[in-house]
Protein backbone atom coordinates (compact mmCIF):
# COMPACT_ATOMS: atom_id res chain seq x y z
CA UNK A 1 0.00 0.00 0.00
CA UNK A 2 1.27 3.63 -1.05
CA UNK A 3 2.46 5.19 2.01
CA UNK A 4 0.74 8.62 1.56
CA UNK A 5 -2.67 6.96 0.76
CA UNK A 6 -2.03 5.91 4.78
CA UNK A 7 -1.11 9.52 5.92
CA UNK A 8 -4.36 10.66 4.42
CA UNK A 9 -6.46 7.99 5.59
CA UNK A 10 -9.74 8.86 8.58
CA UNK A 11 -7.28 7.73 11.19
CA UNK A 12 -3.98 8.88 12.91
CA UNK A 13 -1.16 6.90 11.39
CA UNK A 14 1.81 5.27 13.37
CA UNK A 15 4.80 4.35 11.99
CA UNK A 16 8.00 3.07 13.38
CA UNK A 17 11.57 2.68 11.87
CA UNK A 18 14.37 0.37 11.71
CA UNK A 19 17.62 -0.28 10.63
CA UNK A 20 19.21 -3.15 8.64
CA UNK A 21 22.48 -5.13 9.91
CA UNK A 22 25.93 -3.66 8.95
CA UNK A 23 27.18 -7.20 8.08
CA UNK A 24 25.95 -10.53 7.58
CA UNK A 25 27.53 -11.42 11.67
CA UNK A 26 24.45 -9.68 12.71
CA UNK A 27 21.99 -10.08 10.52
CA UNK A 28 19.87 -13.01 12.49
CA UNK A 29 20.20 -10.71 15.15
CA UNK A 30 19.07 -7.41 13.65
CA UNK A 31 16.45 -9.06 11.86
CA UNK A 32 14.70 -11.15 14.81
CA UNK A 33 14.68 -7.67 16.52
CA UNK A 34 12.80 -5.45 13.28
CA UNK A 35 10.38 -8.63 13.16
CA UNK A 36 9.13 -7.77 17.12
CA UNK A 37 8.13 -4.50 15.57
CA UNK A 38 6.84 -5.63 12.24
CA UNK A 39 4.63 -8.27 14.63
CA UNK A 40 3.12 -5.22 16.61
CA UNK A 41 1.26 -4.20 13.00
CA UNK A 42 2.29 -0.60 12.31
CA UNK A 43 0.63 1.41 9.87
CA UNK A 44 3.85 1.01 7.97
CA UNK A 45 7.96 0.65 8.50
CA UNK A 46 10.66 2.23 7.34
CA UNK A 47 14.52 0.35 6.92
CA UNK A 48 17.24 2.98 6.97
CA UNK A 49 20.29 2.83 4.22
CA UNK A 50 23.63 2.94 5.31
CA UNK A 51 23.92 5.67 7.95
CA UNK A 52 27.27 7.62 8.44
CA UNK A 53 27.70 7.58 4.57
CA UNK A 54 27.61 4.10 3.80
CA UNK A 55 25.77 1.66 2.43
CA UNK A 56 23.79 -0.97 3.17
CA UNK A 57 23.52 -4.68 1.03
CA UNK A 58 20.58 -5.37 3.51
CA UNK A 59 17.97 -2.89 2.98
CA UNK A 60 15.87 -4.41 0.47
CA UNK A 61 16.03 -8.18 1.84
CA UNK A 62 14.97 -7.02 5.15
CA UNK A 63 12.13 -4.88 3.80
CA UNK A 64 11.06 -7.63 1.37
CA UNK A 65 11.04 -10.12 4.63
CA UNK A 66 8.65 -7.83 7.15
CA UNK A 67 6.30 -7.38 3.88
CA UNK A 68 6.11 -10.76 2.75
CA UNK A 69 5.90 -12.53 6.58
CA UNK A 70 4.00 -9.76 8.13
CA UNK A 71 1.83 -7.47 5.24
CA UNK A 72 2.91 -4.55 6.77
CA UNK A 73 3.78 -1.72 4.09
CA UNK A 74 7.51 -0.83 3.97
CA UNK A 75 9.04 2.94 3.81
CA UNK A 76 12.77 1.57 1.82
CA UNK A 77 15.31 4.44 2.17
CA UNK A 78 17.52 5.13 -0.75
CA UNK A 79 20.80 7.64 -0.30
CA UNK A 80 22.61 8.86 -3.45
CA UNK A 81 25.35 10.86 -2.27
CA UNK A 82 27.67 7.75 -2.52
CA UNK A 83 25.93 6.00 -5.36
CA UNK A 84 26.35 6.52 -9.38
CA UNK A 85 23.36 6.43 -11.65
CA UNK A 86 23.86 2.83 -12.68
CA UNK A 87 23.67 1.94 -8.99
CA UNK A 88 21.14 3.65 -8.07
CA UNK A 89 19.30 2.28 -10.58
CA UNK A 90 20.19 -1.31 -9.42
CA UNK A 91 18.93 -0.33 -6.23
CA UNK A 92 15.47 0.58 -7.88
CA UNK A 93 15.59 -2.54 -9.50
CA UNK A 94 16.28 -4.55 -6.52
CA UNK A 95 13.02 -2.90 -4.65
CA UNK A 96 10.84 -3.54 -7.66
CA UNK A 97 11.09 -6.83 -7.63
CA UNK A 98 10.56 -7.14 -4.36
CA UNK A 99 7.19 -5.59 -4.67
CA UNK A 100 8.64 -2.53 -2.18
CA UNK A 101 6.69 0.51 -3.79
CA UNK A 102 7.71 2.97 -1.10
CA UNK A 103 11.42 5.09 -1.11
CA UNK A 104 12.50 7.82 1.23
CA UNK A 105 14.78 9.20 -1.39
CA UNK A 106 17.79 11.34 0.89
CA UNK A 107 20.89 12.78 0.30
CA UNK A 108 22.43 10.22 2.89
CA UNK A 109 26.15 11.06 4.17
CA UNK A 110 29.03 11.94 2.31
CA UNK A 111 31.35 8.45 2.80
CA UNK A 112 35.01 8.99 4.23
CA UNK A 113 36.14 7.79 1.14
CA UNK A 114 34.20 9.76 -1.10
CA UNK A 115 36.30 12.24 -3.55
CA UNK A 116 36.93 15.37 -1.94
CA UNK A 117 36.33 17.83 -5.55
CA UNK A 118 32.73 17.67 -5.33
CA UNK A 119 33.22 15.46 -9.01
CA UNK A 120 30.33 13.62 -7.59
CA UNK A 121 26.98 11.92 -9.73
CA UNK A 122 23.94 13.46 -7.10
CA UNK A 123 24.62 16.42 -5.15
CA UNK A 124 20.92 17.12 -3.97
CA UNK A 125 18.42 14.78 -2.82
CA UNK A 126 15.94 16.51 -5.24
CA UNK A 127 17.99 15.43 -8.34
CA UNK A 128 17.58 11.57 -7.14
CA UNK A 129 13.80 11.95 -6.55
CA UNK A 130 13.81 13.75 -9.86
CA UNK A 131 14.86 10.65 -11.49
CA UNK A 132 12.97 8.28 -9.22
CA UNK A 133 9.74 9.93 -10.78
CA UNK A 134 11.38 9.48 -14.46
CA UNK A 135 11.64 5.93 -13.45
CA UNK A 136 8.05 5.42 -12.11
CA UNK A 137 6.19 3.45 -10.03
CA UNK A 138 7.21 4.52 -6.31
CA UNK A 139 5.49 6.69 -3.80
CA UNK A 140 8.13 9.03 -2.92
CA UNK A 141 8.70 10.66 0.32
CA UNK A 142 11.71 12.58 1.32
CA UNK A 143 13.27 14.15 4.76
CA UNK A 144 12.56 17.91 6.36
CA UNK A 145 14.67 19.43 9.03
CA UNK A 146 12.20 21.95 11.23
CA UNK A 147 15.35 22.87 12.92
CA UNK A 148 17.08 23.61 9.36
CA UNK A 149 19.52 21.38 7.65
CA UNK A 150 22.81 21.43 9.54
CA UNK A 151 24.66 22.30 6.26
CA UNK A 152 22.09 25.23 5.25
CA UNK A 153 22.83 29.02 5.96
CA UNK A 154 19.57 29.70 7.12
CA UNK A 155 16.20 28.33 7.49
CA UNK A 156 14.66 30.28 4.11
CA UNK A 157 17.38 28.95 1.98
CA UNK A 158 16.37 25.24 3.96
CA UNK A 159 13.22 26.33 3.04
CA UNK A 160 13.75 26.93 -0.85
CA UNK A 161 15.86 23.54 -0.93
CA UNK A 162 12.54 21.23 0.28
CA UNK A 163 10.55 22.88 -2.12
CA UNK A 164 12.67 21.64 -4.94
CA UNK A 165 12.53 17.89 -3.42
CA UNK A 166 8.73 18.62 -3.85
CA UNK A 167 8.73 20.46 -6.83
CA UNK A 168 10.21 16.92 -8.27
CA UNK A 169 7.80 14.93 -7.00
CA UNK A 170 7.93 14.18 -3.63
CA UNK A 171 4.66 13.17 -1.79
CA UNK A 172 5.24 13.63 1.30
CA UNK A 173 7.86 14.48 4.22
CA UNK A 174 9.29 13.15 7.36
CA UNK A 175 10.95 15.55 9.81
CA UNK A 176 14.28 15.17 11.69
CA UNK A 177 13.52 14.29 15.26
CA UNK A 178 12.49 17.41 17.47
CA UNK A 179 11.82 17.47 21.25
CA UNK A 180 9.45 20.73 21.05
CA UNK A 181 6.58 20.59 19.22
CA UNK A 182 6.27 24.11 18.97
CA UNK A 183 9.47 23.64 16.49
CA UNK A 184 7.28 21.68 14.20
CA UNK A 185 4.48 24.05 14.72
CA UNK A 186 6.42 26.62 13.44
CA UNK A 187 8.14 25.21 10.83
CA UNK A 188 4.87 24.09 9.53
CA UNK A 189 3.68 27.45 9.14
CA UNK A 190 6.58 28.27 7.29
CA UNK A 191 6.26 25.48 4.82
CA UNK A 192 3.01 26.46 4.09
CA UNK A 193 3.77 29.82 3.73
CA UNK A 194 6.35 29.04 1.20
CA UNK A 195 3.66 26.76 -0.80
CA UNK A 196 4.54 23.30 -0.03
CA UNK A 197 1.58 21.59 0.59
CA UNK A 198 2.50 17.89 1.23
CA UNK A 199 2.16 16.27 4.20
CA UNK A 200 4.70 16.66 7.03
CA UNK A 201 5.06 13.73 8.96
CA UNK A 202 6.30 14.14 12.44
CA UNK A 203 9.51 12.48 13.51
CA UNK A 204 9.78 11.58 17.09
CA UNK A 205 12.95 9.59 18.80
CA UNK A 206 11.86 8.16 22.75
CA UNK A 207 15.34 9.21 24.26
CA UNK A 208 16.32 6.18 26.74
CA UNK A 209 19.87 6.70 27.47
CA UNK A 210 22.11 9.97 28.04
CA UNK A 211 24.46 8.36 25.52
CA UNK A 212 22.05 8.41 22.91
CA UNK A 213 20.92 12.32 23.20
CA UNK A 214 24.71 13.38 23.29
CA UNK A 215 24.98 11.63 20.21
CA UNK A 216 21.91 13.16 18.67
CA UNK A 217 22.66 16.99 19.52
CA UNK A 218 26.70 16.31 18.26
CA UNK A 219 25.39 14.96 14.83
CA UNK A 220 21.79 17.15 14.24
CA UNK A 221 22.27 19.89 16.89
CA UNK A 222 18.80 19.60 17.57
CA UNK A 223 17.48 21.83 20.60
CA UNK A 224 16.65 20.71 23.92
CA UNK A 225 13.89 22.05 25.54
CA UNK A 226 14.55 22.68 29.61
CA UNK A 227 12.06 20.38 30.49
CA UNK A 228 13.86 17.77 28.92
CA UNK A 229 16.79 18.61 29.78
CA UNK A 230 15.13 18.29 33.64
CA UNK A 231 14.52 15.18 32.93
CA UNK A 232 17.91 13.80 31.77
CA UNK A 233 19.55 15.18 35.07
CA UNK A 234 16.96 13.43 37.27
CA UNK A 235 16.77 10.48 35.78
CA UNK A 236 20.16 10.05 33.33
CA UNK A 237 21.66 7.81 35.85
CA UNK A 238 19.39 5.17 36.53
CA UNK A 239 18.68 3.31 33.16
CA UNK A 240 15.21 1.83 33.99
CA UNK A 241 14.18 4.93 34.76
CA UNK A 242 15.49 7.10 32.14
CA UNK A 243 13.79 4.60 29.42
CA UNK A 244 10.74 5.35 31.27
CA UNK A 245 10.48 8.97 31.62
CA UNK A 246 11.97 8.80 27.82
CA UNK A 247 9.16 7.14 26.49
CA UNK A 248 6.44 9.08 28.48
CA UNK A 249 8.17 11.84 26.92
CA UNK A 250 7.82 10.42 23.65
CA UNK A 251 4.59 9.82 23.78
CA UNK A 252 3.29 13.24 25.60
CA UNK A 253 4.29 15.00 22.45
CA UNK A 254 2.87 12.54 20.24
CA UNK A 255 -0.76 12.79 22.14
CA UNK A 256 0.42 16.65 21.32
CA UNK A 257 0.53 16.43 17.90
CA UNK A 258 -2.26 14.10 17.42
CA UNK A 259 -4.69 16.63 19.51
CA UNK A 260 -3.36 19.00 16.93
CA UNK A 261 -4.38 17.30 14.22
CA UNK A 262 -1.25 16.08 12.83
CA UNK A 263 -1.94 12.51 10.66
CA UNK A 264 1.06 10.81 10.99
CA UNK A 265 4.05 10.32 13.24
CA UNK A 266 6.69 8.27 12.87
CA UNK A 267 9.13 6.86 15.83
CA UNK A 268 12.71 6.37 15.20
CA UNK A 269 12.52 3.30 17.75
CA UNK A 270 16.17 2.33 16.70
CA UNK A 271 14.97 -1.21 16.56
CA UNK A 272 14.17 -1.49 20.02
CA UNK A 273 10.85 -3.58 20.17
CA UNK A 274 9.88 -2.84 23.86
CA UNK A 275 10.36 0.81 23.52
CA UNK A 276 7.86 0.78 20.20
CA UNK A 277 5.42 -1.61 22.17
CA UNK A 278 5.29 0.34 25.02
CA UNK A 279 4.93 3.35 22.53
CA UNK A 280 2.12 2.01 20.80
CA UNK A 281 0.42 0.74 23.94
CA UNK A 282 0.54 4.24 25.52
CA UNK A 283 -1.58 5.30 22.30
CA UNK A 284 -3.82 2.54 21.60
CA UNK A 285 -7.19 4.00 22.58
CA UNK A 286 -6.35 7.28 20.99
CA UNK A 287 -4.90 6.02 17.48
CA UNK A 288 -8.35 4.56 17.41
Amino acid sequence: MRVIDLIRGEKPCLSFEVFPPKTSANYQSIQEATEKIAALGPDFISVTYGAGGGTSDYTVSISAHLQEKYHVPILAHLSCINSSHEGVKKQLDAMRAAGIENVLALRGDVAADRPPDGSWYYHYASELIREMKSYGGFCIGGACYPESHPESKNQVEDIAHLREKVDAGCEFLTTQMFFDNNIYYNFLYKVREAGITVPIVAGIMPVTNVKQIKRIVELSGTALPQRFRYLLDRFGSTPAAMKQAGIIYASEQIIDLLANDVPAIHVYSMNNASVAEQIQSNLSEILK
